[in-house]
């Protein structure tokens, strides 16, 4: 009987041998699809966050403003989030220490249409400041109005707009040729502010930067 039991144990040994090392095999080959397929949906998911933002410049109003402020110009980067939307903007270029304020607009240009104030843009001394806004700055961004003061139907504003805080600043620096006092505008908190330095006239008026952002 010994003879018999030994060979039938040598086999079961190596049947057990070779189903360990085919499941450990199995195992490697298993862990290794999972972090493939964990990387490949990682750099996917990287790859749509990164796409989802939309970048685009701010340019000079008028040739005027090229000529006293040869430098300026613009760029901003907007991302959808769940819910709303993060508009990161930048300037340079700009006079030292000026103050600017950022609307969004339905026309880049006279007579802009529906406005909608966003937020104050300050330079710095070397002519460089940045703002952070959330809202919504998308292909949804409208105003209504259905009573009061004013009536109007969903209207969409697509652009934006930058205007110097202080009328004094772009006369005194020459952006006003033939003006002899500052041209007084109201964009700004108080409604005192300057001309227009930047905006989104790039594109057209009825298709402007913030109608190419979706979710």
């Amino acid at each position: 009987m010994k003879s018999i039991r030994l060979p039938i144990q040598s086999i079961r040994a190596s049947a057990a041998a070779k189903a360990g090392a085919v499941a450990a095999a199995s195992a490697v080959v298993a862990a290794v699809g999972l972090t493939a397929g964990f990387g490949a949906t990682a750099s996917a998911a990287t790859g749509a966050a990164t796409a989802k933002s939309f970048s685009f410049a701010l340019d000079p109003s008028s040739s005027a403003i090229s000529a006293c402020l040869p430098k300026a110009s613009g760029h901003v980067t907007i991302t959808p989030n769940k819910l709303n939307d993060i508009m990161k903007v930048s300037v340079s270029g700009m006079p030292a220490n000026a103050g600017f304020d950022l609307f969004v607009i339905q026309q880049p240009t006279a007579p802009f249409g529906v406005a909608w104030y966003q937020t104050d843009v300050q330079a710095n001394a070397y002519g460089n400041g940045s703002a952070t806004v959330q809202g919504v700055f998308d292909v949804e961004t409208f105003s209504v109005s259905l009573g009061g003061t004013a009536t109007f139907s969903p209207t969409h504003q697509y652009h934006l707009g930058l205007w110097f805080n202080n009328p004094e600043t772009p006369f005194k620096l020459g952006c006003e040729p033939g003006a002899t006092t500052p041209t007084v505008t109201p964009f700004n908190g108080e409604q005192h502010a300057g001309i227009q330095v930047l905006n989104t006239a790039e594109f057209p008026a009825d298709a402007g930067p913030l109608s190419h952002v979706k979710d």
